[in-house]
């Protein structure tokens, strides 16, 4: 089993660090004199310009926090390296005690290790020859330039690469070669940043403003002139409209109570659903515009010279264009809840709006009738045709069966046999009790012979008399025929008889029902508001018809910037 090797705690130390102070002690007003100073050259030099009496520029958080002696975990010596170790090559002048003096000072002070490569990048940019970490911060600060301001990178470096001391780049760093045609590589300060900043404001309000005012241009011409001279038409050009208004109703005749779901709906609406919506699809047709104008002259009506040229009918006007005007003026609309039909309708004058009003009541009155009466009179004329065909052919059948009774001479032929059978079955009780006597008589030794014979005459009489009268029922060679014969002639016509009075009965029956089936559908219109001509005129509604117009030119504008937004947003993508 192997396990993870474990890294092992270091604790880092943290030193109090002193003050920072100039190496020479020099006063910090002298000390920030020759930092402005530095600034001023290097912003002149990148700048071009040869103004040096600008102020130092503060440090932002970024550079605070990289000032500040955090700890970020490197030596506070640095690393050794060929550039900076105490054993690398002296330089050309040897350090003075003073030099060490002020080295010795530096190290004394706590200078973390970020601060420390800091102040050798800082040299390394200026070109500084350095022997370590702590002798680039001496050499800085006696240059006057902060090891530990990140500023001094960008504003003591010349346009030619070199630094404050005039010296070249290290050789062990990338070298830069100058580009034409770049941007000004100056740092701007916060007065340029918010110069910068107020300028691009300046010009986006100016943009607004310009955009602005072409979409108040928009809107006036698109929508706000239309809409001003729709107002100025309601208000001062528009021929006053009258309208009428009349409400009725479409009812039927009250019959006898009807069962399952019909007598549901017989009190409501919706019994007369289907003829109200009829007669209101008549009103709004054709032929109710062309019977109108053929009865009163509609076309004449809106061809008047006095109604303003939008509203005015031309006098050679086709049939289509003044139905279109009907519609407009002729409006009906159905409540299918109660049943009642409501029309409204305009004219120039509320006598013409009331006359049209009762003209169209009375078109509307006849095609109820008209709907119903053909119904009505198909019903009616089935169930007489029907009746009357029933009693001619029970009237025949009960012909038939008095010629036969005529014919045979038999009112009944089965009350005729009935009579018959009771005969017969009486002369045979008679002949049994002849022969019972006779056997009587024959079982003495010495039988009476007259009353033998006597009694044998009187039976052979009997036996003749039965078989005359059966033969009555069954022989055909008479002149009507037997009696079975007749009595099922009868028979067969005196059921046909019956079966033609119950078809008769039939017959009778449904021509009631359907008597009561066309009271029943008989429709009538009845007036809930009778037509009266107004006083005032209704149309036009000059303000809200300004609203209307307003609303409807914004809604068109507002599609067609959508759509055009939409199409340039996809070409340009």
């Amino acid at each position: 089993m192997t396990t993870k090797p474990k890294a092992k705690k270091f604790r880092i130390s943290r030193t109090t660090r002193a003050p920072q102070s100039d190496p020479a002690h020099v006063d910090k007003d002298v000390f920030a004199q020759r930092v402005q100073a530095a600034a001023g050259q290097a912003k002149a030099a990148a700048s071009g310009s040869g103004n040096s009496s600008a102020q130092p520029r503060e440090p932002n958080p970024m550079e605070q926090m990289a000032q500040s002696p955090t700890e970020d975990g490197f030596p506070k010596e640095g690393f050794v390296s060929n550039e900076n170790s105490t054993k690398a090559a002296p330089s050309d002048e040897a350090p003075n005690d003073d030099a060490v003096a002020a080295i010795e000072a530096i190290r004394k002070e706590g200078l973390t290790g970020r601060q420390l490569r800091m102040a050798r990048r800082v040299a390394q940019k200026h070109g500084v020859e350095i022997e370590s970490d702590f002798d680039a911060v001496y050499r800085l600060r006696q240059a006057g330039i902060d090891p530990f301001k990140r500023s001094n990178m960008l504003e003591l470096v010349g346009a030619d690469g070199g630094g404050k001391f005039g010296g070249r780049a290290s050789n062990n760093l990338p070298q830069t070669r100058p580009m034409p045609h770049l941007p000004a590589n100056h740092v701007y300060d916060d007065a340029d940043r918010a110069r910068s900043i107020r300028e691009i404001q300046i010009d986006i309000a100016r943009r607004r403003r310009r955009k602005l005012r072409l979409l108040f241009v928009r809107l006036a011409f698109f929508v706000f002139l239309p809409t001003i001279i729709a107002g100025i038409y309601y208000y001062n050009y528009a021929t006053p409209m009258y309208a009428t208004k009349t409400e009725f109703v479409i009812q039927k005749a009250d019959g006898a109570g009807g069962s399952g779901l019909g007598s549901l709906f017989a009190g409501s609406g919706l019994a007369t659903s289907q003829d109200s919506i009829t007669v209101q699809s008549y009103l709004t047709s054709r032929d109710a515009m062309l019977r109108l104008d053929g009865d009163i002259g509609y076309k004449s009506v809106f061809a008047d010279t006095r109604i303003d040229p939008i509203q005015r009918l031309d006098p050679d006007a086709t049939n289509e264009q003044a139905y279109k005007l009907y519609k407009k003026n002729v409006k009906i609309g159905f409540d299918p809840t109660e049943g009642i039909v409501k029309m409204e309708v305009v004219a120039p004058t509320p006598e013409q709006s009331a006359q049209f009003s009762e003209v169209l009541i009375s078109y509307a009155e006849e095609r109820v009738d008209d709907m119903t009466q053909r119904l009505r009179e198909d019903q009616m004329e089935g169930a007489v045709s029907s009746y009357e065909k029933a009693e001619r052919d029970m009237l025949e059948a009960q012909a038939e069966v008095l010629r036969l009774q005529e014919e045979m001479g038999v009112f009944d032929a089965t009350s005729d046999a009935s009579a018959l059978m009771t005969q017969i079955t009486g002369f045979e009780s008679q002949l049994q009790e002849k022969r019972l006597t006779l056997q009587q008589l024959l079982d003495n030794t010495r039988p009476n012979r007259a009353r033998v014979d006597g009694l044998r005459g009187d039976i052979g009489r009997l036996e003749a008399l039965i078989s005359e009268l059966r033969g009555r029922l069954t022989e055909t060679g008479g002149e009507n025929g037997s009696l079975a014969s007749v009595s099922g002639r009868l028979r067969i016509a005196q059921i046909n008889l019956e079966t033609r009075t119950a078809l008769m009965q039939q017959s009778l029956q449904q021509l009631e029902t359907a008597r009561i089936e066309v009271n029943k559908q008989t429709r009538y219109l009845e007036l809930g508001v009778r037509p009266v001509a107004p006083d005032e005129p209704t149309y036009p509604r000059s303000f809200e018809n300004t609203i209307l117009a307003f609303l409807i030119f914004a809604g068109l504008y507002l599609m067609a910037s959508i759509t055009a937004s939409i199409l340039r947003e996809q070409v340009s993508s």
